[in-house]
């Protein structure tokens, strides 16, 4: 498999020397080589800066890619990769502060690559750069171009600090273009700004946004713009970051760092009213754009094929990432899946573990949890009776698998069957690519044949409806108790087409909600790189990563005949683990210090 993953990056720095730029259905991305351009021509037309600034939205990759060494979801409870990923070693408490992130995949974990600090202003200086220039040549641009992408630049801006701000706590915040060849030291050497200043920053850009409407509320399959930010984007991702601020790791008299005397990992002081105004802007956003308003956004119902490129810019999709078949292509399916399917060995690489602690997360379909004595759960038939959610997203032993471009459907067997050995068996030794948890998840995985990895254009979503729901749910549940907006948010997942849920059993406390909107927001929005965030701002992730992964075997009792029974065995698997406090951030790259004494690094490292 080293070898294997050796070759695919080289395959793909090939194909990516030849990749300036694509478009979707002719359009948004332009395919001009921006290296024809320089600042005499870069800013003489409309045309010209959006090659820029198209350059800069190619800087969006799904949260944690490359696929699978940064997924976020591989750093929680919820998913599992192998030795050879960085998310193995962080688990394992494993984090080198000198190496510089993207060289290695046990550098500075979460925050390696795409979403390191140095990427980070690299994107940041590309779009002060942008602004600046169209600011100072607008007498070559419509005065309504001038107005809607500085608006687009500065939420792009925004999101790059987002993303940094919830790995590292305070940032630099740089508005203006920095010039080694004229700007002080004092200008180019400033210390971070305080947790609650990087937020506030953040918070502040996409109120302007939202308060000026130059943008588009939501764009279309159809329209030349879809792909580009919206009001909608705005909105959600000042939603979504309010309610992580809030939360109990930043927002309390314990945060989960509590030797930090910058406040840069935290805010200086408690304040419960941050839930009630996350609570405000995700009610906004239901009530305005949303199923209780215009009814531009809503839940889609359809969600085993929400992510198809036929699908895409439905009324689920808030804000995505556009990818193209060749030139542009999303590669997620290649990682992910079964990796020996209708008699092919080696189809994709078995990536997208699934924990046992999730699939048991997973409730019955009547809507209880496998823990109730009510439920009918027999956990020596474990997967019989789940919910819709399990059987759609989850490939478990005996599950049926289909894709187009197989021949026939398939069924997957992981159990350990030496009567009927199987390609697909359990692999509890790390000797080939079969799963080593006992499952494996289909989610967001496209139609495509995994072994080739240009033929799929589906677009990555970073946001979606659902996501809103939950936010609010959350959010006023804190502020005020479960109340009947509170259910009904909830329950509106619960019930969807496809979903068929059983309505939350009225009457919850407080603590009973809060545990119920955590259960949902973990299966509702599974592997879609949410769950890190979670269980960091909740301060769960100590006790939940300071455990071992557990997954699951299926062996007979009789081996030799298989005369027995299948026996359904909860295990350990052979990995370390250990979750330290410093980990609910991740460090500053020393590199960054070096360069910069006034950057304080963050507590522990």
């Amino acid at each position: 498999m080293e070898r294997k993953y050796i070759i695919r990056n080289i395959l793909l720095t090939v194909v990516s020397l030849l990749i300036i730029a694509s478009c979707k259905r002719d359009s948004f991305l332009d395919t001009t080589n921006k290296a024809n351009l320089d600042d005499g021509t870069m800013w003489i037309s409309e045309k010209n800066a959006d090659i820029f600034l198209n350059g800069c939205y190619a800087e969006l990759y799904p949260t944690g890619a490359d696929w699978p060494d940064t997924q976020l979801d591989n750093f929680s409870d919820d998913a599992h990769a192998r030795v050879y990923f960085g998310s193995y070693a962080w688990k394992e408490g494993t984090i080198d502060i000198s190496i510089r992130p993207g060289t290695s995949w046990r550098a500075q974990g979460p925050s390696n690559g795409n979403n390191s600090w140095q990427k980070t202003y690299q994107n940041v200086r590309n779009l002060n750069s942008f602004i600046e220039n169209v600011r100072d040549n607008a007498q070559n641009f419509s005065a309504e171009y001038i107005l809607k992408r500085i608006d687009e630049a500065r939420f792009l801006r925004a999101y790059f600090y987002s993303e940094l701000f919830m790995r590292v706590g305070g940032v630099v915040i740089d508005t203006a273009v920095q010039r080694r060849s004229s700007s002080t030291t004092e200008e180019l050497q400033r210390p971070r700004n305080t947790f609650e200043e990087t937020y506030n920053f953040i918070i502040s850009e996409l109120d302007e946004i939202v308060n000026n409407g130059y943008l588009n509320i939501k764009y279309g399959i159809s329209d030349a713009d879809a792909g580009r930010v919206t009001l909608g984007s705005a909105l959600v991702l000042k939603g979504w970051l309010q309610l992580f601020a809030a939360s109990p790791a930043y927002n309390s008299s314990s945060p989960a760092i509590t030797s930090d005397p910058g406040n840069l990992q935290h805010f200086s002081a408690e304040d419960p009213g941050r839930w009630a105004a996350a609570a405000a802007t995700n009610k906004k956003f239901i009530e305005t754009w949303g199923h209780k308003g215009e009814g531009i956004y809503r839940l889609f119902p359809d969600m085993v094929n929400f992510w198809r490129e036929e699908n895409e810019y439905n009324p689920e999709v808030i804000w995505d990432r556009q990818f193209v078949p060749v030139t542009m292509p999303n590669e997620y399916g290649a990682y992910g899946g079964p990796c020996n399917i209708d008699g092919i060995i080696n189809v994709d690489w078995g990536e997208y573990q699934p924990t046992q602690s999730i699939i048991d997360d997973y409730q019955m379909a009547n809507g209880r949890s496998i823990t109730d004595p009510a439920s009918g759960y027999n956990p020596q038939n474990p997967y019989v009776g789940r919910e819709k959610r399990f059987y759609d997203f989850i490939c478990y032993d005996g599950a049926p698998y289909y894709r187009e471009w197989m021949s026939k459907p398939d069924t997957v067997w992981m159990r350990i069957d030496k009567v009927n050995p199987r390609n697909n068996e359990i692999d509890l030794s790390g000797a080939n690519d079969a799963t080593q948890t006992g499952y494996w998840f289909t989610k967001q995985l496209s139609k495509y044949d995994p072994r080739n990895l240009v033929d799929c254009g589906q677009n990555y979503v970073f946001y979606r409806y659902a996501e809103v729901l939950l936010n609010y749910a959350e959010a006023q549940n804190e502020a005020v108790g479960p109340d009947a907006s509170v259910y009904e948010a909830v329950n509106a997942i619960r019930t969807r087409p496809g979903t068929d849920l059983p309505e939350l059993p009225a009457g919850l406390s407080k603590d009973e909600m809060r545990q119920a909107i955590h259960r949902e927001r973990r299966i509702e929005l599974a592997y879609e790189q949410k769950r890190l965030f979670d269980i960091w701002r909740w301060k769960e992730a100590d006790a939940r990563l300071n455990q071992p992964t557990m997954g699951m075997k299926v062996y007979n009792s009789k081996p030799n005949d298989n005369s027995g029974v299948w026996i359904y065995e909860k295990f350990p698997l052979a990995m370390g683990y250990l979750f330290s406090n410093k980990m609910y951030f991740c460090p500053i790259p020393q590199e960054v210090i070096d360069r910069n004494p006034k950057i304080v690094q963050n507590s522990g490292y």
